[in-house]
């Protein structure tokens, strides 16, 4: 298998991980409501390719900058 590496500032790892747990949140969703067979099958394996890749990348994230990484308020501190 391929491999890509790619570096990200911290700004700019917390818009892939919003974007990718809004993503799972979307395709959970889809998963835990349809009434659609095939929907959920085929949504349910593209989540299990989101949460194999969004997983580590969080529990990275959090590791090397804090829990702050994942909070995507954008109410004034």
């Amino acid at each position: 298998m391929s491999q890509f590496k790619l570096e990200l500032a911290e700004s700019e790892l917390k818009i892939v991980l919003e974007a990718l747990m809004e993503m799972e949140a979307r395709m959970s969703k889809v998963c835990n409501t349809s009434d659609d067979e095939d929907e959920v099958a085929d949504i349910g394996n593209d989540l299990i390719e989101v949460r194999l890749l969004l997983n580590p990348l969080k529990e990275n994230a959090v590791e090397k900058f804090g829990e702050g990484i994942l909070n995507f308020s954008r109410e004034p501190l």
